[in-house]
């Protein structure tokens, strides 16, 4: 796995290049947008760690392109701008995710691997019909056998990561790391909750099963 590290502050660029390096991943730092935006055209990247107050090209300049641009280097934004206002506008502007500084280095490891696996997948169809379902994934949107599931956006991305298993289980741990935020608690109910609630709106004959040890299977 490959990451760029966009920071203007050498210390701490070299800092998290050597965790992340100890963490497994391939490591390269650059201190500025110019050459952030070099780096990226010439290597396939999987993360970029981007803060946000580059010289030369603002951050917001450089997460613009890339999802202009259609790249599937997924953007981790790291930077001190943390109020919700600053986190609205770096997810909006098309990060991935967003960790404010100071931080735990677990924490950006731990999310630097959820954007690994989230790259890994390939998209979805706007449009997939299958068991009766009938999903729209640009609108967002779930029906079975023409009944409206009216889903909550939590219910729809699970729905959505179940599909994208084509078949395969899905640990109840992957659904909280994906569908839920880095602050949900991994010993709460939320993920068995939220399936309870999905099962009651898709309706009989049930889709989703449970693998015992394993996970949920649509």
């Amino acid at each position: 796995m490959r990451v760029l590290v966009a920071e203007d502050e050498r210390p701490l660029a070299e800092l998290v290049a050597t965790g992340l390096r100890r963490a497994g991943f391939a490591v390269d730092t650059v201190h500025s947008g110019d050459t952030a935006l070099d780096h990226l055209g010439l290597h396939p990247y999987d993360v970029l760690v981007l803060d946000r107050d580059l010289p030369r090209v603002h951050g917001d300049d450089i997460a613009r392109r890339l999802v202009a641009e259609g790249s599937p280097t997924r953007i981790l934004m790291l930077t001190a701008a943390t109020t919700t206002e600053d986190r609205v506008t770096g997810l909006d502007l098309g990060a991935d995710d967003y960790l404010g500084k100071p931080f735990e280095f677990p924490e950006l490891v731990s999310r630097v691997r959820a954007l690994r696996r989230r790259a890994a997948r390939p998209p979805l169809p706007p449009l997939i019909e299958r068991y009766g379902l009938r999903v729209d994934t640009v609108r967002r949107t779930a029906s079975r056998d023409g009944r409206d599931l009216d889903l909550s956006p939590k219910e729809f991305t699970v729905l959505q990561i179940l599909l994208e298993a084509d078949g395969a289980a899905v640990s109840a741990e992957d659904l909280l790391d994906r569908a839920w935020d880095a602050h949900a608690d991994p010993f709460t109910a939320a993920v068995r909750v939220c399936m309870s609630k999905l099962r009651a709106k898709i309706g009989e004959p049930a889709l989703i099963r449970t693998v015992q040890g394993v996970g949920y299977q649509l």
